[in-house]
């Protein structure tokens, strides 16, 4: 199993619910993304075996390092969840979710609502460290509820044992709308000495480079801006602008076949909207596009689409 090496800055890509599923995780993997998040797993569901969350623990062979995100504030259900994730081989990295914004998640103690109860938030890392037979224990953090204390927030997850924290810089008032803190992530990675990676609103090459000098962070997270850009992480890596049409094209239908061979017929429809993203990237008849596939729920049929479509080059702005 890979160890995470922090002694360069690491790429990784943010948990994104509906999106970081195994398809799309082992698209990315191959652009050379360092680490790779489940989608957030509910310890709750995960306990009660749910079918459907438990399958959401599987992992590609790509993936090493991998990490499991889990969400939840109840001691005895999270360590049930970690005795479950204990028992699974290739896991790196279990990681506590303090910074979803969802209310059905916020309402429950968990997400970014742990910010609301500091010392709770602490036992529950505490109690992942304690039980869990994994390398790593991390925490995704916010910068607060509705007002900033994220030195405070960082350095409880390092005293309760995080080893490292990947930290979104906006608040949960500020859901994905307000500027992102850089400023503040600077401040976390000055006051923890655990390695702290950088998240929030990077969407090239050029913000990546400037997040990590200007933050002094140990890597930098993206999420959103790898939907439909999954080889971001390339382009960052090697320091290069555009993509050929002809690899999007490759990457989307590779993508498209991951989803029906791991959801069956279903994941071709599940596939729509990262269609819409993929089609964003400068296509004539896009919407057009988007409008017959919406229609389309037959593999087959949605596949020809695909081909067709991605045969143009996008236009360069």
């Amino acid at each position: 199993m890979a160890q995470l090496d922090f002694s360069k800055p690491i790429y990784a890509l943010a948990p994104l619910a509906g999106f970081t599923d195994l398809p799309f995780r082992s698209v990315v993997k191959k652009f050379g993304v360092d680490l790779t998040v489940s989608e957030m797993i509910s310890s709750n569901a995960l306990v009660h075996n749910s079918k459907k969350t438990y399958k959401m623990l599987e992992k590609a062979p790509s993936e090493d390092p991998y990490s499991i995100q889990i969400a939840g504030s109840d001691l005895g259900v999270i360590r049930k969840a970690v005795e479950i994730i204990n028992a699974k081989e290739g896991i790196n990295a279990i990681d506590l979710n303090c910074g979803c914004p969802a209310p059905k998640v916020v309402n429950n103690l968990q997400g970014s609502s742990l910010l609301t109860d500091l010392p709770q938030m602490g036992r529950v890392i505490e109690t992942i460290k304690k039980y869990s037979n994994k390398p790593y224990t991390s925490v995704k953090m916010r910068l607060g509820f509705n007002e900033k204390n994220h030195v405070e927030i960082a350095k409880i997850a390092e005293a309760s044992g995080a080893d490292y924290i990947a930290v979104h810089g906006r608040t949960r008032a500020g859901r994905y709308k307000a500027a992102v803190d850089y400023d503040a992530i600077a401040q976390i990675k000055a006051a923890v000495s655990i390695p702290v990676i950088a998240n929030g609103d990077i969407d090239s090459p050029q913000k990546a480079r400037w997040v990590l000098e200007h933050t002094g962070a140990d890597g930098v997270m993206i999420g959103r801006a790898a939907v439909g850009k999954p080889w971001i992480f390339q382009q960052i890596k090697e320091g290069t602008d555009e993509v050929s049409g002809a690899l999007i094209k490759a990457v989307v239908l590779e993508h498209f076949d991951q989803m029906v061979a791991y959801y069956d017929t279903y994941g071709a429809i599940m596939f729509r909207k990262n269609l819409h993203a993929y089609s964003k990237a400068g296509y004539q008849g896009a919407s057009a596009f988007r409008d017959t596939i919406n229609r389309l729920d037959d593999p087959v049929a949605i596949r020809v689409v695909i081909e067709e479509f991605f045969s143009q080059e996008p236009q360069r702005h």
